[in-house]
């Protein structure tokens, strides 16, 4: 494992019993009820539900969901899961669109233990507004509103806080990246616990704030904000942000990509883990608002597009702050099936969007007991289908006019700049043009391209007799390719209904989505996706890490293994093995070395 100790980190270790331990299952939910009480051990299909299945795809059994109300009680759950010899899957929002955070199907070695950490929400705002300290439960909203008074914000904005995805989570997962200055979630300062290759489990702390020296001192400590500036170290040469991705994404000329999941010099510790460790909390950088200026463009030329991200990625006297691309399908699309989601938002905000997917899944959880699927997006998407349109005159006409579609938002310092140079381009151009959008267009063409993410679900479940599944994809490109859209062989392109690109396109991070005619295996459509993307040289996942759809490389793999010796946390992950000590895969040095070599 990759340690980020120095003389002012603690680090407290505790012994749990024997790994082939037997407790049996009643036994082991008699003790978890006792430190979380019967209300928060959840065992039955219904109520467990939302949190076994994921949001876009995985899905199996749990012998419970645990949810403690307190960094101790994770603790105490943790340690009566792994003295049992159960897996431990740990989840907070379970947002992701990989199965991260879920089980995965039912062949597994041992009972799972799903501990969900919604109930410990806190953020804790450190050096003046410079930085934070999230619990297990903070979202992304959660932290936006806390940072509000500071006139800062966190990594990420308006897209995953849009269904209430969680900061840890974000964490584990190297995701985000839709500001082109901050690049993946990422830190080198975490508070975790991790069970060791003799079955102990050890509670590592790498915040740099001195809060004890047992679980429960540092623990309570850190729950109840129990510690000073003094008690704070700001000279651990640790990062709390990604440092140098703005330097990376300049780079448009490289023959690899800015980011992906598998990168090794982005993973430490409980960055990029993907739940081989049990979080408690994170120290993240936190960044100041700035007031911006957004251009929308458009073009039937893809051309017009490399040349913008080229000259404004170099020649701008400040990065942009975002680039995002959507393709004309991927528009329409939006427009309708992500309708009510645009709507919720924009009415009522982000906060609101959890409480109303909880509600969604007890609804469609109630009517599957009846065979009957997909109940709330039929009812969701009559209701919109009613309504008149939602969005600014100018992007309909720009949707009509361009196939291609680029939103940019730059600081006001930098807006003349990129104001001038889009002049100067747009106007010697007969392929596209650009608009300065007013306040409310710009706030509306970002929000209806993050609507777009759940559309292809939408679409899905609105036209289960002609689609099979969905193939998502987010691919990352390399820095230097001009040929950024894809062609398909004909074969392929005959067995889509629909696709949806759409992206990070300053980073050259792209999500595609395929929607698929009924009868087509989705995964021999995606492993054949995977064989185009390696010709390409394209890397896989971009962002929202490997789950239980791609497969690790060995340096991610070896990453993993690293970090949870025993295959406690979260088996399977990346298409590794479920079984207990990793059974016979991985073997190889190589799933060691790989990742240390890197």
């Amino acid at each position: 494992m990759v340690s980020g100790s120095n003389s002012s980190i603690v680090s407290s270790k505790q012994p749990i019993g024997g790994v082939t331990q037997t407790v049996s299952a009643d036994s082991l939910l008699a003790q978890l009820r006792r430190v979380v009480g019967q209300a928060h051990v959840l065992t039955d299909e219904q109520s467990t539900r939302r949190f076994r299945k994921g949001h876009r795809t995985g899905e199996g059994a749990v012998l419970a969901v645990v949810q403690p109300a307190s960094l101790w009680e994770q603790w105490q759950v943790l340690q009566t899961a792994v003295a049992a010899d159960r897996i431990v899957i740990m989840q907070a929002a379970n947002t992701g669109l990989t199965g991260g955070s879920t089980p995965d199907g039912n062949q597994y070695d041992r009972d799972i233990v799903l501990i969900s950490t919604l109930r410990i929400p806190g953020v804790q705002v450190i050096n003046e507004g410079a930085q934070v300290v999230c619990l297990p439960g903070a979202t992304l909203d959660r932290l936006e509103q806390t940072l509000a008074p500071f006139n800062r914000e966190p990594h990420s904005v308006i897209g995953s806080s849009c269904i209430g995805a969680s900061v840890l989570g974000g964490i584990c997962n190297n995701s985000g990246g839709a500001l082109v200055r901050r690049g993946p979630a990422y830190t080198q300062l975490a508070l975790y616990a991790q069970v060791r290759a003799d079955g102990s489990l050890e509670l590592v702390n790498h915040l740099g704030i001195d809060l004890g020296g047992t679980p429960e001192e540092i623990l309570t400590r850190l729950q109840n904000g129990q510690y000073t500036a003094a008690d704070i170290h700001n000279d651990t040469g640790l990062a709390a942000s990604d440092p140098r991705y703005s330097e990376d994404v300049r780079q448009v000329d490289a023959d690899t990509p800015a980011r992906f999941n598998a990168d090794p010099s982005r993973l430490f510790e409980a960055s990029g883990s993907a739940g081989k460790l049990c979080l408690f909390a994170v120290r993240l950088d936190t960044f100041p608002k700035e007031p911006s200026t957004v251009f929308y463009i458009g073009s039937n030329d893809p051309n017009d597009l490399t040349q913008v991200r080229r000259h404004m990625l170099t020649q701008l006297p400040r990065l942009p702050i975002a680039g995002e691309y959507i393709h004309r399908t991927a528009y329409d699309i939006g427009e309708k099936y992500g309708k009510d989601t645009f709507l919720l938002i924009d009415r009522f905000g982000t906060a609101k969007v959890p409480k109303a997917f909880a509600m969604k899944s007890r609804v469609d959880g109630f009517f599957e007991r009846f065979g009957l699927r997909g109940v709330s997006d039929k009812v969701a998407q009559a209701v919109t289908d009613r309504l008149p349109s939602h969005l600014p005159a100018r992007m309909t006409q720009w949707r009509d006019r361009f196939e291609h579609h680029l939103l940019v938002r730059v600081s006001n310092d930098t807006a003349d700049a990129a104001r001038d140079f889009l002049n100067a381009y747009f106007g010697a151009s007969d392929s596209g043009a650009y608009f300065e959008c007013d306040a409310e267009e710009g706030r509306k063409a970002f929000l209806h391209r993050f609507a777009i993410a759940g559309a292809a679900i939408r679409y899905r479940e609105a036209h289960q007799k002609e689609v099979q599944d969905i193939v998502a994809l987010d691919v990352a490109l390399r820095r230097n390719d001009r040929d950024w859209v894809e062609q398909l062989p004909a074969e392929m392109e005959g067995e889509i209904i629909h696709k949806l690109y759409y992206g990070h396109f300053f980073c050259h991070v792209f999500h595609q989505d395929y929607i698929v005619k009924k009868g087509v295996d989705p995964i021999d459509m995606e492993h054949r996706m995977w064989a185009l993307l390696d010709a390409r040289r394209a890397e896989y996942p971009a962002e929202h890490n490997v789950g239980h759809l791609y497969v690790a490389k060995p340096a991610l793999a070896g990453f993993y293994r690293a970090l949870d010796p025993t295959n406690t946390f979260n088996p399977g992950i990346g298409h590794t093995s479920k079984a207990r000590g990793w059974g016979e895969c991985c073997d190889s040095p190589q799933w060691g070395d790989a990742y240390r070599e890197e």
